[in-house]
């Protein structure tokens, strides 16, 4: 069967990620690691509302350090790059989450095995806080980066540091590149000790779910993993179509990982209602937003209940399949139903995910992906689904009231990364 370059056609029920080509998929990846990156964009003002001015910046660096050492060792273990050298740091960093290639244009100087520098031309993260004054980049680019940037690289060697050369504010106004970094294995004697609720996420559904291994590759060209010496200007277009659908899918557990630390946070200031609560908003804001973007990227056109359908199969919160197990189908000219069959996501048995708002009622961030396709879209929820655990009948109403964007996509459309449109730097390798 043919790939697809994209999602411009009939609905298909069957369609996966592994029905698109290698270059869909490499310009899918960039879209699901912003996806991720973005939803603190939502999160984090909901939590200064909340919580208070403080709160953001315990937030900030507890969600990261709880979720990005063990999202790191999984793209280790998924591309074969297992290592404790700063080659394998850089490898992470260019499939982190945290770093999507282009709004945060990561730049890499490999020196040895125990050191090298990375810069950024452009750090669309920079750019946000910037109009806020300097307090708001001394938060940024020193108060959150100098620990969760050690967390990152200590999932590698546990005396692997990064330290500044140079960083924001600028100075000189308008100083480019925007930051440079040097990281390198420091002191034996000063070992970094990770944050207790990395363990607390460690024991999660989520942080074990199976890394997906894909039958084969579907196209041919491009490496299979990252076994081999780093490249410093590594791109999507670089991996098979296999290994891009391994990257995908871990992308899509980074974003969950860093979801789970964030709502623990909540959890741990109030209580469990205070998580469930936050995470509903935040993942209401992502929802909608990611779900505009990936209709833009994979040409999804109109505003029909096939449009809707195709929009909840491809979105990132609905993956990797191992993890939540999600159905789409079509139910007649203007209905079809979405559901959640048994799986991980639903087995959690806490309140640090956005799962665990789901129920057999509405929700918003259902309402807001639907609402993002066609205004008059909505989702009801189904009793007692046959053959799943929650379902939802997804209708167009064309005599209903339009939804109204939610408020919290106001929240991530204050980003530059909202808007930001990626190019293709490198042709498909051989």
């Amino acid at each position: 069967m043919a790939l697809r370059g994209d999602y411009s056609g009939p609905f298909d029920p069957d369609v996966s990620l592994a029905s698109f080509s290698r270059q869909t998929l490499a310009h899918l990846l960039r879209e699901y690691l912003l996806n991720g990156h973005l939803q603190d964009r939502v999160g984090l003002p909901l939590v200064a509302k909340r919580f208070g001015g403080d709160a953001y910046l315990r937030f900030s660096i507890e969600e990261w350090m709880g979720a990005s050492p063990i999202y790191s060792l999984r793209m280790q273990r998924a591309l074969n790059f297992e290592g404790h050298d700063v080659g394998t740091v850089f490898k992470n960093l260019q499939l982190d989450i945290g770093a999507p290639q282009q709004f945060m244009d990561f730049q890499f100087r490999l020196d040895s095995p125990e050191y090298g520098e990375f810069w950024l031309p452009h750090c669309g993260a920079l750019l946000d806080v910037e109009p806020f004054g300097e307090e708001h980049v001394k938060l940024m680019c020193h108060d959150i980066e100098d620990p969760t940037f050690d967390a990152t690289a200590a999932a590698t060697h546990p005396c692997m540091k990064m330290r500044p050369i140079h960083r924001p504010p600028r100075v000189p106004a308008g100083r480019y590149p925007h930051c440079r970094w040097a990281v390198f294995i420091g002191d034996e004697a000063e070992p970094y000790e990770q944050h207790p609720n990395l363990e607390i996420v460690q024991q999660s559904q989520l942080a074990t779910v199976p890394i997906v291994e894909p039958d084969g590759n579907a196209e041919p060209g491009g490496w299979d993993d990252y076994a081999g010496r780093f490249d410093p200007h590594a791109q999507p277009e670089d991996f098979s179509h296999g290994a891009l659908l391994k990257i995908l899918q871990e992308a899509a557990v980074q974003s969950h990982l860093l979801a789970r630390a964030f709502l623990l946070c909540a959890a741990q200031r109030l209580d469990d209602s205070a998580a469930m609560e936050l995470g509903e908003a935040q993942w209401t804001g992502i929802a909608a937003l990611s779900a505009d973007r990936i209709q833009a990227a994979l040409g999804i056109e109109g505003d029909d209940i096939e449009a809707v359908a195709k929009a909840f199969q491809l979105h990132p919160c609905f993956h990797p399949r191992t993890y939540v197990d999600f159905r789409v189908e079509i139910t007649g000219p203007e209905s079809a139903r979405i559901s959640i069959g048994d799986c991980p996501a639903l087995e959690e048995g806490d309140a640090y995910s956005w799962f665990a708002g789901l129920a057999a009622t509405s929700h918003r961030a259902l309402d807001a992906i639907a609402g993002s396709v066609n205004r008059r879209a909505r989702c009801h929820a189904v009793e007692n689904p046959a053959g799943a655990r929650l379902a939802w009948d997804v209708r167009i109403d064309r005599t209903a009231q339009p939804q109204e964007p939610p408020q919290e996509l106001k929240l991530a459309q204050i980003s530059r990364g909202a808007a930001f449109e990626f190019e293709q730097r490198r042709k498909l390798r051989a």
